[in-house]
């Protein structure tokens, strides 16, 4: 039976146990345009990677700003993420990294591609790349640092000059990783695509030619991104480079919030990583970064867990793995369901059922064949059928339908609660408050339905 979280299968990936996520968002997530990100704010960041458990972040150093927030996220001694630095491919830069103590890796940009090497940079040759590249790896390794060859724009790049060049990287440092930049996002997961596009045949085969450590950092202008970083990982990559939410130039980068989500729930080995802050750390890149979240964006959008239509309101009621991949809780959400003009009686019901818990203060059950909740199904409906409204009906609305139909009378109330008292012996004032003098309090009410009220021990009223 499959009809729980726990008893779907998870996936066994081949290197599970080597993986390992470091994170850009305040690198490549800084250069989003229109973002801007104070101290105040990196630190902050830097909190919630630590509470998600991941390993590492990388950072620019360029300025006093820059170096400032890489000390103070240090002065946390906490031991992950590891703050790491970010340099251009010359020995000043990485001179800027050495003036922060404390950080021991930085990575270097390479940039592989012809259109970088010729018109970006302005290089004559191939070989002109290669000396500055390697130069700028070989200073960083002789000042003790750990370091990582960003590869840019590989998705793009002549191999017959890629896989020479990286071994002669993995010559000067061993360990050092490489780091996969799709940087247009070109790549495709496809196992039988060649190079460059290939990002499962590039990565195997950069395993087969020495390459101890492979990271991910694959762009999303094609929406690939995601697909792309888990094809890597699935293919022998060990490090997986992510932003939260996604942030980063044009179309941004791999989501840290998809990938991580996919790695806690689908795969085995998984359990070091926690998101239950991912929620609260999306509403506070809205709130004081300035983005702006799409409501239906995966993981963290509002209407991830929220539900309207009648098929999908029915499932979740009656058992939310029907219609949800993985429980609220796991990202810090909560779980809405909501009436619109898709929805059925049931979602109906359960609203009208929790309005008058609310408005009562006891608690009490409605029958979704109630002809009330039928009545106010259909007025909800003809407002739609009328398009007099273009959203949902708040939870505000429902009191208001409530009052009117099980509170208050209605057009044929009488009759109807008449002919209902004759077959039921319903007692009219647990019904209706109108019908209770003023000094009556009802003993107890567990229904509002057809059904009789039952009493609670001692004749008191039973609490939410």
């Amino acid at each position: 039976m499959m009809r729980r979280y726990d008893e779907m299968p998870k996936i066994k990936l081949p290197n599970a146990k080597d993986i390992k996520i470091s994170d850009t968002t305040i690198r490549d997530g800084c250069q989003m345009p229109g973002i801007v990100m104070k101290k105040s704010h990196k630190l902050k960041i830097f909190e919630y990677l630590h509470d998600m458990g991941v390993e590492k972040l990388e950072t620019f150093i360029y300025n006093d700003r820059d170096k400032d927030a890489a000390r103070a996220m240090m002065d946390y001694s906490y031991d992950f993420p590891e703050v790491t630095g970010w340099a251009r491919a010359n020995p000043a830069d990485i001179d800027e990294v050495l003036k922060v103590g404390g950080i021991r890796e930085t990575g270097i940009l390479m940039s592989i591609s012809d259109s970088h090497i010729y018109d970006k940079m302005g290089l004559k040759s191939y070989e002109e790349a290669e000396k500055k590249y390697l130069n700028a790896l070989q200073y960083a390794v002789d000042h003790g640092l750990k370091t990582r060859c960003h590869i840019e724009d590989t998705s793009r790049a002549n191999y017959a000059f890629v896989y020479p060049f990286i071994r002669k990287c993995i010559e000067i440092d061993p360990h050092t990783i490489i780091r996969v930049c799709d940087t247009l996002g070109y790549g495709v997961p496809f196992p039988e695509e060649e190079e460059p596009y290939g990002i499962p045949i590039v990565v195997k085969k950069l395993k087969e030619i020495g390459v101890k450590h492979i990271e991910m950092h694959v762009h999303d202008d094609f929406g690939l991104g995601v697909a792309n970083t888990l094809a890597g990982l699935w293919y022998g990559a060990d490090w997986a480079n992510l932003t939260f939410l996604g942030i980063g130039e044009r179309a941004g980068n791999s989501e840290l919030e998809k990938i991580m989500a996919f790695l806690i729930t689908r795969v085995e080995g998984f359990d070091k990583y926690d998101l239950r802050t991912v929620t609260e750390f999306a509403q506070y890149m809205e709130d004081e970064v300035g983005l702006r979240v799409p409501r239906n964006k995966a993981i963290v959008g509002k209407n991830i867990f929220s539900h309207e239509s009648g098929i999908h309101t029915a499932g979740i009621i009656k058992n939310p793995f029907t219609y949800e991949p993985f429980p609220p809780e796991l990202v810090g959400g909560k779980r809405n369901l909501m009436i619109g003009q898709t929805s059925g009686t049931e979602v109906v019901r359960l609203k009208a059922e929790e309005a008058l818990n609310e408005l009562l203060g006891i608690e009490v059950h409605v029958e979704k064949s109630d002809s009330r909740i039928k009545s106010i199904h259909n007025e909800i409906q003809k407002m739609y059928d009328a398009e007099e409204r273009r959203s949902s009906v708040s939870d505000e609305e429902m009191k208001d339908y409530v009052r009117k139909y099980f509170l208050y009378q209605v057009d044929g109330w009488e009759e109807e609660l008449e002919e209902r008292k004759a077959k039921k012996k319903l007692n009219l004032t647990l019904v209706n408050p109108e019908f209770m003098p003023l000094d009556g309090i009802p003993a107890a009410a567990t229904s509002l339905t057809d059904k009789s009220v039952k009493k609670v021990k001692n004749g008191s009223s039973k609490k939410k």
